[in-house]
C-alpha cells in the first residue's frame, strides 16, 4: 500500500511540481486547496482540472469567512496589486497575515483523519524576502509543532526550500510539466498581466530557463 500525503495545491507552478513530484514518487496523494477569499478564484479552477488530469483526490475548501480576520493585504481587500520584480519592498502588500500557518494547520488535521503523515507545501528561496511563512525558520518551527500537536507526528515537506523558482522550473521541465495546467499572476483576468510580482518571477524563470511560458499575457 502506497504512503498517504497531503499536498497544499494553490494551482500555481511551485505547488503544480511539487504534486507532480509526489505523484511521480508513487505517494498517494490527496490534494487540497483554499478558497481563503483571495483577489479570484482561476487559481483554484486550474487546481481543479490539474488534479482531475492526474487523477489525483482534490478537496476545495470554502474558509473564505476567515477573510473577516486577515484582511489589510493586496490579495484579500480592496487594495491595487502593486506592479513591479517580486523582492520590492511593495510586493509586502500581499501577504496575508498568518495563511501558511493557518492553511497547513488545516493541512495537517486533514493529514491525521486519513492517517497520513506528510503534508507538502511549495515554499522556495524565491519567497523568503518578502514572506516570512515561506523561510526555512517559519517551516522547521512548524515541524517542530507538528510533530507534538497530534497523537500522531505529521511531517511538513518542502521539496524547494532552498532553491529558486527557476530551479523549480528547471526540475518541472525535467519531469516533462505542461505550465499551461498552471496560473500565478495575482490578478484574476482573461489573460496574466505580466506586471505583478507573481508574473515578473515567473517570466523570470522561464527566461533563465530558455524556454518559453505557455501562458498568454497582456503586455
Amino acid at each position: 500500500m502506497s504512503q498517504k500525503v497531503v499536498v497544499i495545491f494553490s494551482g500555481g507552478m511551485d505547488s503544480f511540481t511539487v504534486l507532480n513530484l509526489a505523484v511521480k514518487k508513487g505517494l498517494e496523494v490527496f490534494a487540497l486547496s483554499f478558497n481563503y477569499g483571495q483577489r479570484h478564484k482561476k487559481e483554484l479552477d486550474y487546481a481543479s482540472l490539474a488534479c482531475k488530469t492526474l487523477r489525483v483526490q482534490h478537496k476545495i475548501v470554502d474558509i473564505s469567512a476567515i477573510n473577516q480576520l486577515i484582511g489589510g493585504s493586496s490579495l484579500t481587500s480592496d487594495i491595487d496589486v502593486s506592479e513591479g520584480h517580486y523582492e520590492e519592498e511593495s510586493m509586502k502588500s500581499t501577504v496575508v497575515p498568518n495563511r501558511n500557518m493557518i492553511l497547513l494547520s488545516m493541512a495537517v488535521g486533514y493529514a491525521v483523519s486519513i492517517n497520513a503523515n506528510k503534508v507538502y507545501y511549495g515554499a522556495h528561496s524565491g519567497d523568503h524576502a518578502i514572506y516570512p511563512d515561506c523561510r526555512p525558520e517559519f517551516v522547521h518551527k512548524m515541524n517542530d509543532v507538528c510533530a507534538i500537536a497530534n497523537y500522531e507526528a505529521v511531517e511538513i515537506v518542502t521539496p524547494f526550500l532552498d532553491v529558486s523558482k527557476t530551479a523549480i522550473l528547471t526540475a518541472g521541465l525535467a519531469m516533462g510539466l505542461d505550465y499551461n495546467q498552471t496560473w500565478t499572476c495575482y490578478n484574476g483576468r482573461e489573460k496574466a498581466c505580466g506586471k505583478c510580482g507573481a508574473c515578473q518571477e515567473r517570466l523570470e524563470a522561464f527566461s533563465e530557463n530558455g524556454v518559453s511560458d505557455p501562458l498568454e499575457y497582456e503586455a
